[in-house]
């Protein structure tokens, strides 16, 4: 048996998300085209009976920080860097290399790393053979890997290299186990999605969102979120002419929330105005960060 932490590093808008749901088949972290998308370290297992139980952890991009939230996503990074076994070093073959070989030296790994190059499949011409030739004689290279998560290439000959670098040892989680975050978790992520993909410019970017009713009842589960922003001319494009956007937040947000707890879902959304609440330690803590 083989268990160990392999944790996925990388600039915003690499594909991590991406990878992460593909590596488990399932749809854990919120993918969005947006930067800084992510702000959590979510872990997802896969675990193979007799074999394998791999616990991957998807960090938030690596970002200079501007903000207390910032802080405490770098922080989640710093926290994966401490228990991995394995470190994914993923890398967007279009972007700049030289940017990433930055990234990926200033977190100063302890432990063996495979590059992996993803979105083999919008390559622009040589940019593969351009990255293989530029991450091969980096020390903190051990191997390469080529795939597209989005189209899922490749998968298997990255889980296989994955499986080489692990040791031996007992599961870490149970079997059935695909997550140790909660549902209300899970559920805010979603909502917060779909305000990534219905709005532009900086709301995204402003808003957290908060679970405060979760009960499961006999027909369906009843869920009353608080969607936080730091303006009051925020709350009015969040809500929306006659509450429009709003409605259409809670249409898409209640239909992947049923799919992901197979369960119908009454859910209620509000809009709440907390000033600076991304530089405010206690309003953090209480939105989970």
């Amino acid at each position: 048996m083989k268990a160990g932490f392999v944790n996925i590093f990388g600039k915003p808008n690499a594909g991590k998300s991406t990878l992460l749901n593909a590596l488990l088949g399932e749809k854990l972290a919120i993918v969005s085209p947006k930067v800084q998308t992510t702000r959590h370290r979510i872990k997802g297992f896969l675990t193979k009976a007799a074999e394998y139980q791999i616990v991957f952890s998807d960090t938030p991009g690596i970002i200079e920080a501007k903000y207390k939230l910032h802080e405490k996503m770098m922080q989640a990074v710093k926290n994966a860097l401490e228990d991995a076994d394995l470190a994914l070093l993923i890398v967007d073959v279009n972007d700049d290399l030289n940017e990433c070989d930055i990234v990926f030296q200033s977190l100063h790994l302890k432990v063996p790393s495979i590059i992996v190059l993803n979105k083999i499949d919008e390559a622009k011409n040589g940019k593969i053979a351009e990255a293989e030739l530029f991450f091969a004689d980096r020390p903190y290279c051990k191997k390469i890997i080529k795939i597209s998560a989005l189209q899922q290439h490749h998968l298997q000959k990255l889980l296989q290299a994955i499986i080489e670098f692990l040791p031996e040892g007992e599961p870490f989680y149970n079997g059935d186990d695909l997550s140790d975050l909660p549902t209300k978790f899970f559920v805010s992520e979603i909502i917060r999605e779909k305000i990534y993909e219905l709005f532009e410019d900086e709301i995204p970017y402003h808003v957290a969102v908060i679970i405060n009713e979760f009960k499961e009842k006999e027909k369906l589960v009843k869920i009353q979120a608080d969607i936080i922003v730091h303006r009051e001319t925020q709350k009015a494009i969040v809500i929306g002419q006659k509450g429009k956007m709003i409605k259409e937040i809670g249409i898409l947000a209640r239909k992947d929330i049923e799919t992901f707890i197979q369960q119908k879902v009454f859910l209620e959304l509000f809009v709440k105005v907390k000033p600076k609440w991304r530089d405010n330690e206690l309003q953090l803590k209480e939105y989970g960060y």
